[in-house]
């Protein structure tokens, strides 16, 4: 299968492109670069692709794919909540866009990567599954539940849009992102001997390894169409619902010598929700995650040490708002997030 993959050169791209190309699909990568220099270890070896803002994509891009795999976006609430119009116009006008074309251009398959962020306020300790109401707090999850009411519009005999709400990811990547709360804890916790977190610890947060993403993309894209057909998958396991307490002290464990500080200076965040996995698992037999809170720590603190993770690059190179806020600085990038000519 011929697949389009966005963000190729992004955290979860970067590590998906070699496990789709593994299970023998034609990868074709569309990224703008933005952090295709954002690398922690061997620089990895990126599909063939296009260098194009997702803004930008025409009908060209698309021609000749059996599927699209969409991850490309502006990644992250802070970013979303930077400029919420720029998170609209690309996370959600740039993406149903992309959909049309795809499906104009015989694409019937168009796997999008949602959020379990759109649960948001869900609060409570009960499951939440892909019935329950969407409560988005941010720009970026709201974004996120826009483009899955659209493209449910663009299903078709033909088409078939899936959404993948992935819980938030963890994991060493080559193209690291250190503002996820598992991988930023284990930065903190070695660089600095404290696993510091500013909330009260109490919210729920439900994670997924980036590797586990990538399986499950991979499984949905040859998925049997009655399985998946605009449908919505929570994408993670119920072994890594935990508290951000809870994944404070996974971090300590992983990191000897390092001590957990709960500050609590940022209160009580509302975004909290425990999440039922289940409706992936009985769609695709035999699939399930692999990857624990506490291996993927152990993960991320051995590859932090093996490639000399310093303080500078943990705070500027693998924060994304830093990483757009550096690039603006130094006239790289317009206010629209473009590269100059």
């Amino acid at each position: 299968m011929r697949v389009l993959l966005t963000g190729h050169q992004g955290y979860l791209g970067t590590v998906m492109a070699p496990v789709l190309k593994a299970a023998g699909h034609e990868v074709v990568g569309l990224d703008s670069g933005l952090f295709a220099d954002c690398v922690l270890g061997p620089t990895p070896a990126d599909p063939q692709g296009h260098r194009v803002d997702l803004r930008d994509v025409t009908a060209d891009h698309v021609a000749g794919v059996d599927a699209v795999i969409h991850l490309a976006a502006l990644s992250n609430d802070p970013l979303g909540s930077l400029a919420p119009e720029l998170t609209y116009d690309i996370n959600h006008h740039a993406s149903v866009r992309l959909a049309r074309l795809a499906r104009d251009a015989g694409v019937r398959r168009f796997l999008y990567a949602s959020t379990c962020s759109v649960y948001g306020a869900a609060g409570g300790d009960d499951l939440v599954a892909e019935d329950a109401p969407l409560r988005p707090v941010t720009p970026y999850a709201e974004s996120k539940v826009r483009v899955e009411d659209d493209l449910h519009e663009l299903a078709d005999g033909d088409f078939s849009p899936v959404f993948m709400r992935n819980a938030t990811a963890f994991g060493y990547s080559p193209r690291l992102r250190a503002d996820i709360v598992l991988n930023n804890l284990v930065g903190h916790a070695l660089l600095s001997g404290e696993v510091l977190v500013l909330s009260d610890g109490t919210p729920w947060r439900p994670l997924v390894h980036a590797a586990d993403i990538a399986r499950a993309f991979t499984a949905a894209l040859t998925a049997p169409r009655e399985a998946v057909h605009d449908r919505a998958f929570n994408i993670g396991s119920e072994t890594n619902n935990v508290t951000v307490a809870e994944i404070a002290g996974q971090v300590a464990e992983a990191v000897s010598g390092s001590k957990v500080v709960i500050t609590g200076e940022t209160g009580a965040d509302p975004r909290s929700y425990r999440v039922d996995f289940s409706r992936f698992r009985a769609a695709i037999p035999g699939f399930d995650c692999e990857w624990t809170v506490k291996r993927g720590a152990l993960e991320l603190a051995d590859a932090y040490r093996k490639f000399d993770l310093t303080r500078e690059d943990f705070d500027r190179r693998f924060t994304r708002l830093a990483v757009l806020r550096a690039a603006s600085d130094a006239g790289a990038v317009d206010d629209t997030l473009r590269w100059r000519p």
